[in-house]
């Protein structure tokens, strides 16, 4: 299993995961990641337990229990966990502030069908809409 520290050594996002860093990730997720780096990525992505369990499609109990257990995420947890943080990472350089891109994320936003972006990350098919949104922001691509 990669390391916790392996992981937050990688200072990826979207923009700049290469194959290289493709690769890693793909480590990182066959072999599962460890509850320590999801424990260290809260205090970095600011969703609550509640959403995180939402996201992940776990009941809090279960989320708990990996806690608990410092059980290591399986495959399907640990790439959306780490798809959310290439995301959250991706918006802060877009918005270039984490307190303007978590107003974002709390937002009803039109081009996304009048939700907010952080109600869509419990599917990679959400996730790509609000990375895709992300990039017209960036470019100024606003309708």
């Amino acid at each position: 299993m990669i390391r916790t520290a392996e992981l937050l050594e990688q200072d990826l996002s979207f923009k700049s995961v290469d194959d290289k860093g493709s690769l890693f990730l793909i480590k990182a997720i066959r072999e599962g990641i460890n509850y320590s780096f999801f424990e260290e990525m809260l205090k970095y992505v600011p969703f609550s337990f509640l959403e995180w369990s939402r996201y992940l499609n776990l009941s809090e109990r279960t989320l708990q229990r990996y806690k608990k257990e410092n059980k290591p995420f399986q495959a399907s947890f640990a790439e959306r966990i780490l798809e959310i943080r290439l995301l959250y990472k991706y918006g802060i350089e877009v918005f270039e502030d984490n307190g303007n891109f978590d107003s974002w994320l709390n937002t009803k936003s039109i081009a996304l069908g009048g939700v907010k972006p952080k109600e869509l990350l419990d599917t990679t098919f959400g996730i790509n809409l609000v990375r895709d949104e992300l990039t017209r922001i960036e470019h100024g691509v606003l309708a």
